[in-house]
């Protein structure tokens, strides 16, 4: 008989589960590994009084302070790294099943909620844009910085060496990954998620709270497609070059446009096809 799972342990990123092998020569039951799903209500509060919640969002258990984080940040819900007092899990109950999944951050500054609360859950697929214009997010994030330039053969590099740090996507070739990376190719972090932009998040989220936005001389390289939202979380974090395996959107490539950033996309096999921002990368592929 199958009992039902044990709610109150913390979720870990990697689960263990029995899985009916099928093939020619028959079936067998066996062990697999598949990625860690659990939703995360992200609260947000000033320096008086309790937070409120603004987002729930399905992630992949692991760096959750950083993806809360960087979640406020890159959705201007935190105004800056610098307003950053505190991050918590929420004190609930012992034994309750959330326990883990709510986290808290603190501001050193007052903070206007309004009506940017997300009732919803986040699908892990897709983001949520606090920025609902172009205009809008010109006006809250400038031009990225120039940063250095980027030789092509760092550039085309990159998405390997991504992949081969994707610990967890090595064990269940179920999620997205996220890289940061300078412009000798040495990598700064990896994050992965089952969710594109919460994989961003949790690298922004990092860099806030090690003291490092903006990330003026980073590349970020992402492992699917660029939508605008992605775009967007890099230049908040001030991230002038952004490197996908996949395809862009128009308005990814129309928001990089307006921001002077560098995005490459298709970016494999030794090729990467420049949608803007061509003058930061030097030379030619092979």
């Amino acid at each position: 008989m199958t009992g039902a799972p044990d709610t109150t342990r913390r979720a870990a990123p990697v689960e263990q589960v029995m899985v009916t092998a099928l093939s020619a020569s028959g079936r067998v039951e066996r062990p697999d590994f598949v990625v860690g799903e659990e939703p995360l209500e992200i609260r947000i509060g000033g320096p008086v009084g309790p937070g409120e919640p603004v987002a729930v969002t399905m992630r992949t258990p692991g760096q959750d302070f950083e993806l809360a984080v960087g979640f406020l940040l890159t959705e201007g819900l935190l105004a800056a790294a610098s307003d950053l007092r505190a991050v918590r899990y929420c004190g609930l109950p012992e034994g309750d099943p959330q326990a883990f999944n709510v986290v808290t951050v603190t501001s050193s500054q007052p903070v206007e909620v309004g009506g940017r609360r997300r009732q919803v859950v986040v699908n892990a697929s897709c983001g949520v844009c606090g920025t609902e214009t172009l205009e809008q997010l010109k006006d809250r994030c400038p031009p990225v910085p120039a940063g250095e330039k980027l030789a092509v053969e760092v550039l085309t590099s990159l998405p390997g060496r991504l992949r081969e740090r994707q610990r967890v996507f090595g064990q269940t070739g179920g999620l997205h990954g996220a890289g940061l990376f300078d412009t000798s190719g040495s990598v700064l972090a990896i994050r992965e998620d089952v969710g594109r932009h919460n994989a961003v998040d949790k690298l922004v989220g990092w860099a806030a709270m090690q003291q490092r936005l903006p990330l003026a001389s980073s590349v970020l390289v992402v492992s699917g497609r660029v939508s605008y939202e992605i775009v967007q979380k890099a230049a908040v974090a001030g991230i002038p070059v952004l490197a996908a395996v996949s395809a862009p959107s128009s308005l990814a490539v129309a928001t990089a446009h307006a921001l002077d950033m560098t995005l490459a996309a298709f970016v494999r096999d030794g090729r990467a096809n420049l949608y803007a921002g061509a003058w930061r990368i030097e030379g030619s592929a092979a």
